[in-house]
Order: C-alpha cells, then structure tokens, then sequence
C-alpha cells in the first residue's frame, strides 16, 4: 500500500473525470469544458484559483443511480458516510468531528436556493439521486461569499445545461429488496418550460432493522419574462422513512456485523422525515455590465425519531432569501468583477421529547420552542491582471442569534445566545505559467456558531455557554492539462488552524451532547489526474479514461483537555490519514460501457484518545451497460453492476465517542443491481 501512495503522492497526483460534461456518444471531453458558478466566478474549474470538486453527470452515472454517496467519495477531501440507509453525514476535511447525524458545519445550496436552515442543519437526506444533475464541492472555509461554516460549502444544481421537451423513466433493483422507481415529464418551450418529477425508492437493507422507503416529487419551472429577465421556480416535497439499528460493540461487530442493537425493534427506533420546500428565483440583466440574481423561499419540515432513550419530534418552519450583484468591466487589458450581497434566515422550531413507549410518545419530558435567525452581508472584488495573474478578494459578516423557551418548565426564562462581529475575509492570487500550467495561494478565515441541535443535542441540555468555532486556512495548489489536454492534474496542499473547535461526546445513555475542544491542527495534501488513453475516436473503443484520487490527512488536537485528561496531539477521529480512489471508464462505438472502481481506506480513530480504531478497507466494483437507440428521439441504457464485490466487513457511519464501545455501523457487503433508463426528447 506505501508504494500505491507514494505512486499517487509523486508520480500522478491527482483526480478523475469528476468535472466533465455529458458527453455525446464517441465524443471525448476534456475537463476544460467545464464552467462553475462557485464564488460567482462562473469560469472554466482549471482557471478557478481554489479547492473545488466538480461532479457531473458522467461520474454520477458511474454506479447504480440509487445515491450520491459513492460519486462523492471518488473525489479528494470528501468522504459521505452512510449510519444506516437513508442516515447520511457528508465529512469535508474532517467536518465530521460534530456530526452524529446529518450534515452539519456546510453550507448547502439546492439551485441557488438556502438548503441548509437557519439552525445550521441540512437534511441532504431528503433529497434523491434524480434531484441533482451536478455538485460543487467548495473545500474550506467559504464564508466570504456563503455564510459561516468552517468546513465548505456544496452547490447542487437540478437542471441540465441544455433544456430539451421530453420524457425520462427508469427502473432499477438489486440487493436487500432494492427497488427505485423514476419518471420526469417535461413540457413546454426553451422560453417557458416546466419538469415534473417522482422517485420512489426502498430497501429492506444489509442490516436488521434497516428498512428505508423515500418519495420525492418535485416541480421546476423556468419563465423568460423578455430578454433581460427570467423567473425561475422549484418546488420539492419529499417523504422519508428508515429505520436506525444502532451502533455496535466491536463483539457485537465481528459476531454478527448484520445485527442491530438490542430492542431496536421494540423500541421501533427509527425517522420519519417531511419536508416541503418551495423557491423562486429571479434573474435580471439590469445593464449590460450588472446582473442580480435574488432567490425566496420558504421550507417547513417533520421529524419524528423513537430513538433508544426516548422519542422525540420536531416542526421546523422557516424562510429566507439571497440575493447578489454582478458587476463586469474592462479597462484594457485588466478585467475588474464586483460581487456583493446579502443572505437571511429565520426559522420557529419546536422539539418535543416523550419517553418511548413501544415507539410511541408518552409521557412529556421537554418542550421548545426555538427561534433562530441569521444574516450576512458580502462583497467580493475579482481582476484580471495582465500577465495572468488574477487576484480574489472578498468578506462577510456575519450574525446569528438562538433563543430558547422551555414550556414544559413553568415561569421559564428564555434563554437567549448572540453570534456577532464575526468577519469572514478570503483572498487568493493566481499565475498562469503557461497556458497549461495555473498556481494559486490562498488565505481565508472560517466562522461557525453552533447548530440548533448542538445547542439543544439529545441531552436535552439547553447549552449557550457553546463557542463559535473559528480558523484560519492557508491554501497553496497548482491546475495543469498536458498532452493535448488528455492528461488534467490537480494538487492543492492547506494548513487549517481551527480554535475552540466543536466535538461530539455521548453520555453513559448514548446521548450526543457537544463541547469545545480547544485548538486543531489540520494539513493535508490533496490530489486528482485524469487520462485520456486514447487521443483519437477511431475503432471498436471510443473512450477509454483512468483516473485517480488521493487524500492525505495529518488531523491532530493541538491543545485540548477534558478535565484531567489531556488530548493534545492525539489524532482527530473519524478522519483516515490516507483514502485512495482508482478507476477506468471504457466506451465502445456500439454504446457498450464499462465503469470499474477501486477504494481504499487507512484505519479510522473511533475516539478522541485513539484507543479504538475502524480497520483499513479496500472496496471494488463496477458498473456495465449499453446506451442504444430505440427509435426516433428515444434512447435506452440497460445496466448491471456490483459493490462491495469482494464482501469486504467495514463500517461506513462510525459512531465518534460513542458510549459502551458502540462505534460500528456495519456497511453492505457484496451487493448486486441492474436496471434501465429510457429517455426521450422531443
């Protein structure tokens, strides 16, 4: 395994097809065509001069249509973990460390529109595989433009980049009573235009006691109002249901990786999961030289979660809106952008808590009512030097309040937190060497209050005296495409100093409660290339593409103790020092294709004091089929694949500082799918 590191460290130190477009059959695309909207840069990703993954449709079309989750762990500095099916948490640069569940400490938009609350949480669950057709990937701090949050943002885009009338249907099934279903209907014209979208999706699951069920319907409409003006909309409301099996004892693990934790089942532990979210969007060209783009939207969400300690349930309404300026000028050789805005939310929440009864509230134990709110204010300047030298400048600032009201305790005093003051800068230069070859160096500083649920974990300790955390991320990467552009390397390298950082510990009852954790000092060194085998479309093969990606991750404490136990210098848990990932991508003249995968995994610290660790794991798999025309605008891919096709036991979701030892949350083993994909446009 050390001379595979050391190959990827020095020899091809870098990524896959991640950033391409959709390509047409016997056409080869290169990463250069690809345009990314992340710090309203909208220019080509090898010319961006920060840390982006870029993920498209080819990549997501790599693996069985069912989840984003290994499309993401493809690319560098990004791991998206799976508790239980349905329960996912989404770790950039070791964003993790606060995540018992969900995703926190990320900033997530869905097509421009806030899909993190105003609570700091982000229920990425509750959105299918169809609902994206490509990810942005923004790794550290990104506030100067998107907020607080110290571990990144992500862009999600819905739409494709060429609208077409039409029709899509697919149906897919694999192992554990995997079944998706997909239809999407689109009408209208390139000026008014609208999708309707369904997916249904369930699984009984590898474990016990991990049934899932997901429907998602969506509504997208886009209205050219004249030329300088369009309107656009898009409506979500999903349903999701899974059960939890608990985390495992290492006995527990290696006896019988597919149990769940005693009464499991009793208990009915498990989520169910509403939320209806609508947006709209309004773009407008005001002047030839300034745009804006303002987006409003309003969600609501349900939770109810029967859990092992008691059952709990949440409303969360909230609303919002952002909006942004564009302005473009040119003086001469020099070429001047100014971006600024503002972004705000405000949410009601209520949390519940009852004893479970059999899954079922009983009596009371809590009742909150939560008031939150947040806003930002943001400007950024980009010029285009001569010379190619280009140069980033941007800052926010922040604030954020929480206020709690417990009803349940007569003559309560509400309890009330302000985050302010915070500014969140980020500047970063560029140098075009050659055409081929860009360097760029950053700095930029991260802001992170606490979440809703850190504030108010499972504890149901109301905690305000919680800390914002803060840091500070020096950045320094090089971008280059040779050999005719068949060969795209990329290599960054960051040193991220993070204070009064915020983990996760469990009490003696497994419940999450959280604590500041003093300083962390977090390097790594990142690294993506991509291979075109062959230059020509000539022959039986018309496509042939490796790929390969590599993180390293050198994550400490640098100052942190708990009471008389001091952590200092102890490795961050839930981040493997190294992660490897490989593959080969054939197309053929007749539509057949292949997509084979290959992953690697160091061993994971499970604790703060390391005592405990998540093997190493190596996963392979696979994907064939064949895209064919059936008639006159409709088009067919027939598919099969595999993952995990060794069953290899590892655990996917560790439990961070999991009381009694229970960090494992066993993955599948091998598992096996097929399906087809018919699509017709008009």
């Amino acid at each position: 395994m050390k001379n595979t590191l050391l190959f990827v460290l020095t020899g091809l130190p870098a990524v896959h097809l991640t950033a391409q477009e959709r390509p047409a059959p016997d056409t080869a695309v290169t990463l250069q065509t690809v345009t990314v909207k992340a710090y309203e840069q909208n220019r080509q990703l090898k010319e961006v001069s920060g840390a982006i993954n870029y993920i498209g449709k080819p990549q997501l079309e790599r693996f069985s249509n069912t989840s984003l989750l290994p499309a993401l762990n493809t690319t560098p500095g990004v791991h998206m973990e799976e508790r239980s099916p349905g329960s996912f948490r989404l770790n950039v640069r070791g964003s993790t460390l606060r995540s018992p569940f969900g995703v926190r400490n990320i900033k997530v938009y869905w097509n421009n529109i806030p899909f993190t609350d105003p609570g700091g949480n982000t229920y990425l669950n509750q959105l299918s595989y169809y609902n994206i057709n490509s990810i942005e990937v923004i790794k550290g701090p990104a506030g100067s433009l998107y907020g607080a949050g110290t571990g990144g943002a992500v862009l999600l885009n819905s739409q494709p980049d060429q609208w077409t009338k039409g029709a899509d249907a697919g149906y897919i099934l694999g192992s554990y009573n995997l079944n998706s279903l997909y239809a999407q209907v689109r009408l209208g014209g390139e000026d008014n235009h609208n999708s309707f979208g369904y997916t249904h999706q369930t699984s009984d699951g590898y474990r016990d006691h991990t049934q899932t069920r997901r429907d998602v319907a969506t509504w997208e409409t886009q209205l050219r109002i004249n030329e300088r003006q369009s309107l656009q909309a898009s409506v979500l409301y999903g349903d999701l249901y899974y059960q939890t099996p608990g985390g495992l004892t290492k006995t527990e693990y290696n006896n019988n990786p597919r149990g769940a934790r005693p009464n499991a089942d009793a208990l009915k532990a498990g989520i169910y999961q509403q939320t209806f979210l609508a947006g709209l969007s309004h773009q407008y060209r005001i002047t030839d030289k300034l745009d804006n783009n303002s987006v409003v939207y309003g969600a609501f969400s349900i939770i109810k979660n029967p859990t092992f300690r008691n059952y709990e349930k949440r409303t969360e309404p909230h609303f919002g809106g952002r909006t942004v300026f564009n302005w473009l000028h040119a003086f001469e050789a020099t070429q001047l952008k100014l971006s600024w805005g503002a972004e705000a939310q405000r949410g009601f929440f209520n949390t519940k808590t009852f004893q479970n009864k059999q899954g079922n509230p009983d009596s009371v134990l809590t009742d909150d009512d939560i008031n939150n709110w947040l806003y930002s204010v943001f400007a950024q300047a980009s010029v285009q030097l001569p010379g190619n030298w280009n140069l980033d400048a941007g800052i926010s600032f922040n604030k954020s309040s929480i206020t709690i009201t417990r009803l349940s305790v007569p003559s309560f005093v509400p309890v009330n937190r302000t985050y302010s003051n915070e500014w969140a800068p980020r500047v970063a230069l560029s140098k075009k060497i050659i055409p081929q070859l860009l360097i760029y160096a950053s700095v930029a500083k991260g802001f992170s209050p606490p979440t809703t649920q850190e504030v108010l974990p499972s504890t149901s300790v109301i905690s305000t005296g919680l800390n914002p955390e803060q840091g500070i991320n020096y950045e320094a990467g090089i971008k280059s495409s040779w050999l005719q552009q068949r060969l795209y390397v990329e290599v960054n390298v960051f040193d991220y100093r993070l204070k009064n950082a915020i983990v996760q510990r469990r009490d003696a009852s497994n419940a999450d409660y959280f604590v500041n954790a003093g300083s962390t000092k977090q390097f790594g060194i990142e690294s993506q290339a991509y291979y075109q085998l062959l230059p020509g479309r000539h022959g039986f093969i018309s496509g042939a593409k490796v790929w390969v990606s590599h993180t390293w991750s050198r994550f400490k404490y640098d100052e942190f103790k708990q009471g008389a136990t001091d952590f200092s210098g102890k490795q961050l848990p839930s981040v493997a020092p190294h992660i490897v990932a490989a593959g080969l991508d054939l197309t053929t003249r007749p539509g057949i294709y292949a997509n084979l995968t290959w992953y690697y995994s160091d061993p994971i610290a499970l604790n703060d004091a390391n005592t405990e660790k998540a093997s190493a794991y190596q996963l392979s798999g696979g994907r064939l089929g064949w895209r064919t025309r059936l008639a006159k605008g409709l088009m067919a891919d027939f598919f099969a694949g595999a993952d995990n096709l060794f069953d290899v036991r590892y655990s996917l979701g560790n439990d961070i500082n999991a009381a009694a030892g229970r960090y494992f949350n066993a993955a599948a083993g091998a598992n096996y799918f097929g399906g087809i994909i018919l699509k017709y446009n008009k």
